[in-house]
């Protein structure tokens, strides 16, 4: 793996408490089972790309969330209409269903998923745009195709931490993506996503980190009760305002990372399990 790849140094067993009240195996198949059905049924429809009415991909991302036995919670501004940079912290698959609950867009994938059997050629037609993280040299070509989408009045959602973290630690802002949205001139809207137990302290059992497996995640957020997702939809940034990509991601990056009340650091250590990136 390249060095300059951004990683986390969260792993499953470092940063993931035990769920301290968890739903019966039955009800947890039955959350699982629903969870599946309903990705199977998204990945199989990704083709007709953007002939799906917003509000339907809304509540069926809305839906995947709550198949899982995870309530959403989500408060904060409007969100433009247009051509618009989607940014949010990265913790776990359910992030990408939460931001699309947010505003349906084009996410931002790494290349390996294009290459998986049947599911990486639906997500390719469905209008996920790839990033080739070990080919530095790629990178402008990927900025070039989401200045494309974002010119064509599109929304693309992006990570821009570049690999999970658990939540209670976390990254920074790569800036490359935002090149994107000064060369389009749209507006880059931040999301903050936060998951909590019931008793409202913050929870990493959705963590989807290290060389944790999805079906391990999965089944820990099935297993788990009182998981509750909360999506702060925040001010947009106009990104004429910013002087160049570096002002504008930290911008984006202090709305984000910053004033949540949790211990936060900036790490960048390769991580030995990259998960979608940006």
């Amino acid at each position: 793996m390249s060095v300059w790849l951004p990683g986390a140094p969260c792993t499953p067993r470092a940063c993931v408490e035990p769920a301290g009240s968890r739903a019966a195996v039955p009800r947890a198949v039955l959350r699982l089972t629903a969870v599946l059905a309903l990705v199977l049924g998204g990945v199989l429809l990704s083709p007709l790309g953007g002939r799906i009415p917003a509000g339907a991909v809304r509540g069926w991302s809305r839906t995947v969330v709550r198949a899982a036995g995870v309530r959403v919670r989500t408060t904060g501004a409007a969100v433009p209409s247009g051509g618009l940079l989607l940014v949010a912290n990265h913790i776990s698959w359910l992030d990408i269903p939460l931001l699309a609950a947010v505003r349906p867009a084009r996410m931002l994938a790494k290349a390996e998923i294009r290459r998986w059997p049947v599911a990486g050629a639906l997500a390719a037609r469905g209008g996920v745009l790839f990033i080739d993280r070990d080919r530095l040299r790629a990178l402008p070509g990927t900025v070039a195709r989401i200045t494309e989408a974002l010119r064509a009045g599109q929304a693309v959602g992006v990570f821009p931490e570049g690999s999970t973290w658990c939540g209670r630690a976390q990254g920074r802002f790569r800036r490359a993506v935002f090149q994107a949205a000064l060369d389009a001139g749209v507006p880059v809207q931040p999301v903050r996503i936060r998951y909590r137990s019931t008793t409202g302290a913050s929870s990493t059992a959705p963590a989807f980190v290290g060389e944790d497996s999805l079906l391990a995640s999965l089944w820990r957020v099935a297993t788990t009760r009182g998981l509750v997702a909360e999506v702060e939809v925040l001010p947009a940034l106009a990104a004429g305002d910013h002087a160049d990509r570096r002002d504008l991601a930290t911008a984006a990056g202090a709305r984000v990372l910053g004033g949540t009340g949790e211990r936060r650091e900036a790490y960048a250590v390769p991580d030995s399990h990259p998960r979608l990136a940006a």
